[in-house]
């Protein structure tokens, strides 16, 4: 049987850092295209469960040990990517320490979710929902 043709399926990690106060969170700025700030994040490797794709690619980009709290959410419009259909769940997760910029991060910064740079992808719209999320305790809205 021949194989259907699928969205990628990536990772993003909104991690509050639990030592620092107002539990700031980590944003990355890419390396690679397409630039700009985002979330911290990437793709699943064949094998991998979600949950340890995102915390690799949290270590990779920011040198962090994570802990995962929840989901938030998942992403699936097939324009969010310019690259191409990719959904990707997105996590909350803690981390304690000193972030560093590695991998395909070129640099980091801790940033209130309400004061974040202009970003990449859709993740606008994700730290939108995170902030419902984390000071009214709503739930990712469904978005046909």
């Amino acid at each position: 049987m021949t194989r259907p043709a699928t969205p990628a399926i990536a990772v993003d990690a909104i991690i509050e850092m639990a030592d620092r106060p107002g539990r700031p969170i980590v944003l990355i700025e890419r390396r690679n295209p397409p630039h700009g700030w985002a979330i911290p994040g990437g793709f699943v490797d064949v094998g991998e469960t979600l949950e340890a794709a995102v915390m690799r690619e949290a270590k990779e980009e920011t040198s962090l040990d994570v802990t995962l709290k929840c989901l938030l959410g998942i992403y699936s419009d097939p324009a969010r990517d310019p690259r191409g259909h990719t959904v990707t769940p997105v996590y909350i997760a803690e981390a304690h320490g000193e972030p560093r910029a590695a991998d395909d991060a070129a640099s980091l910064e801790l940033f209130d979710p309400h004061n974040c740079p202009a970003l990449a992808f859709d993740h606008d719209v994700i730290i939108s929902d995170y902030i419902e999320y984390r000071e009214r305790g709503r739930l990712t809205p469904l978005r046909f």
